[in-house]
């Protein structure tokens, strides 16, 4: 039981530094696009869209994996989040 609650725990703090982070990046680039005065782009065509899940759940495996490295100590705290940044993309 204790290892599944860890599990969960560790999803939803994967799960909410991944929102937090997208929604950094989302203001940010507002933020960029009316400084230079440029207009945001609209909404692609449905035809047009692009499925963006894969790679979502690829970074949230990819994290998962890397915070189970860290558990069993083969990588260090600072290792852990140079590589958690790289994947976040911040």
């Amino acid at each position: 039981m204790p290892g599944l609650l860890r599990g969960m725990a560790r999803t939803a703090v994967v799960a909410g530094t991944a929102t937090a982070v997208s929604n950094n990046v989302s203001r940010r680039q507002a933020r960029r696009w009316s400084e230079q005065g440029q207009v945001q782009p609209g909404y692609m065509e449905p035809s047009q869209t692009v499925d963006p899940a894969p790679q979502a759940d690829d970074s949230v495996a990819q994290l998962q994996q890397l915070a189970q490295l860290k558990d069993q100590g083969i990588l260090t705290q600072e290792e852990f989040d140079a590589k958690k940044k790289q994947i976040l993309g911040i």
